[in-house]
């Protein structure tokens, strides 16, 4: 092992692992869906200052990209939609959404739909609401997102977007087992795809999170595949590519002493904890 994976792994144990809902699973307590919908009301905090709940689900058809088990497109449901369309890659995820949505009777305004966002098997004008709930920064072509969200959306239509910006404390999303916080910053890819293997080495899912978070380039260097680097400054210069102007937008501080910091450019993209913003067709 390089020293610089050991060193890292080091560090590493002196800090305290924070709740993970991979690791709950593995430990019995309750299932990915499960804790999703119990998140669920955090998904739309930060929306809450300007919309209500109604506004955003009350009698709409609702699509939930990047839904993961489900869970949180669950909860939307439970907010009064009519119906809730979750779109995620992963097909492995397709039996605890539809088992959830079953013990929650909720079966009948949900549809789990294995697809790429990038091109939505939805036609055009179909939905009132686009929830994008941590999932900009994971997407392979997020222009190529924006694009089918406007198109399915129904004029007057609202998409909300939020994600956390790639220099935020734990923007490489290894927190299941690597607690560093701004470790992305400190250290290669190439050492943390080493030591999250070695990390995760003695969990009953470990091949599973490894394929799911690391890929080789075509000359067989690893790196983790599952996220796109999104930075405020990269997801600014989309939006005004595309003439997309928000008509709601949000800067979250980590903590409130914070905020100022938020404020100059190049220090915010680890000053912020959450980008949230609001299309409108």
């Amino acid at each position: 092992m390089r020293f610089a994976v050991k060193a890292l792994l080091a560090l590493n144990r002196m800090f305290k692992a924070p709740v993970h809902p991979f690791n709950l699973q593995n430990a019995g307590e309750k299932t990915y869906a499960q804790w999703q919908y119990e998140k669920g009301q955090n998904t739309i905090a930060f929306f809450l200052r300007r919309y209500t709940v109604d506004e955003m689900f009350a009698g709409k058809t609702v699509l939930d990209i990047g839904c993961g088990a489900a869970g949180k497109s669950l909860f939307y449901a439970n907010c009064g939609a009519e119906m809730v369309v979750g779109i995620e890659i992963l097909e492995k995820y397709r039996i605890d959404a539809e088992g959830l949505a079953e013990q929650l009777g909720l079966s009948d305004r949900f549809r789990f739909i294995c697809a790429d966002a990038a091109a939505l098997p939805l036609e055009d004008n179909s939905v009132d609401t686009v929830i994008v709930n941590d999932a900009m920064e994971h997407v392979d072509e997020p222009e190529g997102v924006l694009r089918e969200l406007l198109r399915v959306l129904k004029p007057g239509g609202r998409a909300f977007i939020n994600f956390p910006p790639y220099h935020h404390p734990f923007g490489a999303h290894l927190s299941d087992a690597i607690y560093i916080p701004w470790v992305h910053l400190f250290f290669s890819e190439r050492t943390l795809c080493e030591g999250y293997r070695a990390a995760v080495a003695h969990q009953p899912d470990a091949a599973a999170r490894i394929e799911f978070r690391i890929a080789k380039t075509p000359d067989g260097a690893e790196y983790f595949s599952y996220i796109n680097h999104m930075t405020i400054k990269r997801f600014e210069r989309i939006l005004k590519k595309m003439a997309l102007t928000p008509v709601y937008y949000l800067e979250e501080p980590l903590r409130r002493p914070l905020a100022p910091f938020c404020k100059i450019p190049g220090i915010k993209e680890a000053a912020v904890k959450m980008v949230a913003c609001v299309l409108e067709k």
